[in-house]
């Protein structure tokens, strides 16, 4: 019973930290989000967001939103990766791609409770028909604005590893982890690392 309920303190722990984190980046990233949908607006016809279902926790569906970083109407055109010079992405959306601001909207997502500041990035819907038992380990917990595989390796590493790693996450899961997790996402974005992989592509889809 106190295994129990120390789990479920932190739990709403976590949930917490989720709500004023995300309400403190998002009046903190306003400015540069306004200045990313003005350029998006600018350089390009559509929509400044786009949105797309995602797996959420315990495998439900969810509208993940973005900056649009492609032409408009490309969408998920199919399940191949991005090129580093994918004719389908825009100038500013190269940029956006590079420093992970096309991630922001996201922080509505976990202030509504659909994401976590840090879990494992959702994931297409038809991943779910491929993953084995233990894999869906990785839909236990809310997907994260960033998360354990993100860390070590981002684009760098195949699909197989990430989720292996992020279902090490939900088994380790701590907050002082997630507050490593915050802490060294930061240096990953500025490094602008594993944005594509070592081939030069991208398979986060869109």
């Amino acid at each position: 019973m106190k295994s129990a309920s120390t789990q479920a303190c932190r739990i709403i722990a976590k949930h917490i930290l989720d709500v004023l984190g995300s309400l403190i980046l998002l009046a903190l990233l306003s400015p540069i989000m306004l200045v990313a949908a003005i350029l998006i607006r600018c350089n390009t016809r559509g929509p400044v967001l786009f949105h797309q279902q995602r797996l959420g926790i315990k495998g439900q569906p969810f509208k993940l939103w973005k900056f649009r970083t492609m032409m408009e109407g490309s969408g998920a055109v199919s399940h191949d990766r991005l090129t580093r010079d994918d004719p389908r992405i825009t100038s500013i959306g190269k940029v956006l791609r590079a420093w992970g601001i096309d991630e922001l909207p996201q922080l509505w997502c976990v202030l509504i409770g659909q994401m976590s500041l840090v879990g494992p990035r959702p994931a297409p819907l038809y991943h779910l028909d491929h993953y084995t038992q233990l894999q869906r380990k990785r839909l236990l917990v809310r997907p994260g604005l960033t998360g354990w595989a993100l860390i070590h390796g981002r684009n760098n590493i195949p699909w197989k590893e990430r989720i292996e790693l992020d279902v090490w996450y939900v088994e380790n899961w701590s907050l002082l982890l997630d507050m490593k997790v915050l802490f060294k996402s930061l240096f990953v974005i500025l490094k602008r690392e594993g944005v594509y992989g070592p081939s030069g592509t991208n398979d986060t889809f869109v």
